[in-house]
């Protein structure tokens, strides 16, 4: 399997990131939240990818690293358009976001749901001191 990142303008112009975003025309949000202490500590230097596996290739989408307030916002990423029936369940693109804390040496994976014009909103919480936690 290959890994290539949208920001490498090359593969953002390849026939398989094209045909993608053909059938993903519209946009989500993704908001990620890293916290301790169910939710009063924010986690700031936690690193996010956001990849997904496409005519098997994994592609990234977006890699970051938390801010002092625990936060990455604005993430987007491609969706199938919702339509204007309201009667039918919205599609949805499904992405795997891997969380990565060295500190305490924590490796945590989500499959995230994204929605055209939603904002998802994804709460991570940290553990801490081999394995305990904070929260729940």
């Amino acid at each position: 399997m290959n890994t290539y990142y949208v920001t490498d303008e090359s593969f953002a112009n390849s026939n398989i990131y094209q045909e993608y975003l053909k059938e993903n025309p519209g946009t989500g949000n993704l908001r990620v939240r890293t916290y301790a202490a169910r939710g009063a500590i924010p986690i700031s230097g936690v690193k996010i990818v956001i990849t997904k596996i496409i005519d098997n290739n994994e592609i990234v989408f977006y890699e970051g690293v938390t801010d002092a307030s625990g936060i990455i916002e604005k993430i987007k990423l491609p969706t199938p358009r919702i339509s204007d029936d309201d009667t039918i369940v919205p599609l949805k693109a499904t992405y795997k976001l891997t969380v990565t804390y060295e500190k305490e040496n924590m490796l945590k994976q989500y499959d995230i749901n994204m929605y055209d014009g939603i904002c998802v909103v994804q709460n991570i919480n940290i553990p801490y001191n081999n394995g305990e936690s904070y929260g729940n």
